[in-house]
């Protein structure tokens, strides 16, 4: 780390080579750079961005449209650049038509993502468990996708295609999109919002040498499943959203509900990090190594100033 205080390269070749080797990539999901150090101490092999947490952490809105793609590329970027496990990131609908999506391929790989995800929503889209939702033609994703694919000036950046169909137009018809979306290109297929273990099973059986993406929503439409057993169905990349957002909005809830009773939050201040091991984790060391590395000797100061 001598010199550096930005992680995060080769991210695409690291989410590749990942998926090659055939086993289940677990990745938690991460609203901010904070929670992605967490999930990488925690020892997953990626993380992912995502835009539900996105919307939260910067607006304090839901996840129904309102940030911008730099927006999303910007925090793409803060969590790339301090973690070494590839990312996984939350793009939309690629915020247009297929120019749109060239131009959000290139923001990402510069953000330093490993891959990312866009959907066939109509924009303003909706988080994949809200109602509402609403999607585009199907050629017209199959396009999009197609765009994503040629615009990648990384081979190894993953594009996945996800649809969201099969709240609108059942199962079989989402199943027949994402075959689609393969055809167009996608390197991973994500059908979101299943409803049952059987409606997982289906997909994973349609599919079965396909790299596939699952939804773990926490408290979502898709009931829980276990994660031995999505394994066994083939699912190869399982994320878990926003269990980081909603234990940290628990957690300062908590914390907040101390201070307004007590006036303090003395009582429980060893139920949480020092102040040492907090400035610890986030890099204050490697901070005076660099400190150490570049400062000027006093001699040399003084010669200067004379």
């Amino acid at each position: 780390m001598t010199g550096r205080l930005t992680r995060g390269a080769g991210g695409p070749a690291k989410l590749r080579r990942l998926l090659e080797a055939g086993e289940t990539i677990v990745a938690p999901g991460a609203f901010d750079a904070l929670a992605a150090r967490l999930v990488e101490e925690a020892g997953f092999p990626a993380v992912y961005m995502t835009g539900f947490g996105t919307s939260a952490a910067l607006l304090g809105r839901p996840d129904v449209g309102l940030l911008t793609m730099t927006e999303m590329a910007g925090n793409a970027a803060r969590i790339a650049a301090c973690v070494d496990i590839p990312l996984i990131a939350d793009a939309d609908t690629g915020y247009g038509n297929p120019l749109n999506v060239i131009r959000t391929v290139g923001a990402y790989e510069a953000a330093g993502a490993a891959g990312i995800h866009i959907e066939d929503q109509v924009a303003p889209k909706k988080c994949g468990h809200m109602e509402g939702k609403q999607v585009i033609l199907a050629a017209e994703m199959a396009q999009k996708v197609r765009a994503a694919v040629e615009a990648r000036t990384d081979p190894d950046f993953v594009i996945i295609a996800r649809t969201d169909a099969r709240a609108v137009e059942g199962l079989d018809r989402a199943i027949e999109r994402a075959r689609l979306y393969h055809e167009a290109g996608a390197d991973v297929l994500f059908v979101e919002a299943v409803v049952s273990e059987s409606e997982a099973a289906a997909v994973a059986g349609a599919f079965p040498d396909v790299p596939l993406m699952f939804n773990w929503a926490e408290g979502g439409r898709t009931p829980p499943i276990g994660l031995e057993r999505l394994r066994a169905l083939g699912y190869r990349v399982v994320i878990f959203p926003i269990g980081t957002l909603l234990a940290a909005t628990a957690a300062m809830r908590g914390i907040l509900q101390e201070i307004a009773t007590a006036g303090t939050p003395a009582a429980v201040l060893s139920e949480l990090p020092s102040f040492g091991e907090f400035t610890d984790f986030i890099g204050l060391p490697q901070v005076r190594e660099v400190e150490r590395r570049y400062a000027v000797a006093d001699d040399e100061s003084e010669q200067t100033k004379g």
